[in-house]
């Protein structure tokens, strides 16, 4: 069996040094089961541009864990960029948030497996979620699934 590959958003990377939040320990949990060989993990040029706007010790903290778990690091490819573009022109994802729709994209033509992310509000949503799954259809794509860390780590040893 392959291993999926999975796209990691810009929240996680948050959500991994920020253990303050709720989803913090499933988000190190995650980064440990690609670690394990459980995913392959990918990320994008986009995520590296917003995790450039923290502060400069905040970036080297998110920035280091690429390295660290050996995430891939995906161009955003013109293809990709038209893609966001029709999520946009579609209302699935606002204008003013297009990086959201870059990030689905991005994991879309790239044929990854899933995009995983704590942006509730773009991306783990289920209109979002259908409607991407609609357009890709429609584009000769396949539908992407888009989870939480939550939704897929493994907690059955709890």
């Amino acid at each position: 069996m392959r291993k999926p590959k999975v796209y990691l958003e810009t929240t996680l990377f948050n959500f991994y040094i920020d253990e303050g939040r709720e989803a913090h320990a499933d988000t190190v949990k995650l980064f440990k089961e690609i670690a394990a060989g459980k995913y392959e993990a990918y990320t994008s040029g986009t995520v590296i541009e917003e995790l450039a706007k923290a502060s400069s010790e905040k970036y080297e903290k998110m920035f280091s864990l690429i390295g660290e778990y050996s995430i891939m690091v995906l161009s955003v490819s013109e293809e990709a960029e038209k893609l966001a573009d029709i999520y946009v022109a579609e209302g699935i994802i606002p204008h003013k948030y297009r990086t959201d729709g870059v990030h689905i994209a991005v994991a879309t033509a790239n044929e990854l497996d899933m995009i995983i992310s704590m942006n509730f509000q773009h991306i783990v949503k289920r209109k979002t979620i259908l409607t991407t799954s609609k357009i890709n259809n429609l584009h000769g794509y396949r539908a992407i699934e888009i989870y939480s860390p939550m939704e897929v780590v493994d907690n059955e040893n709890i």
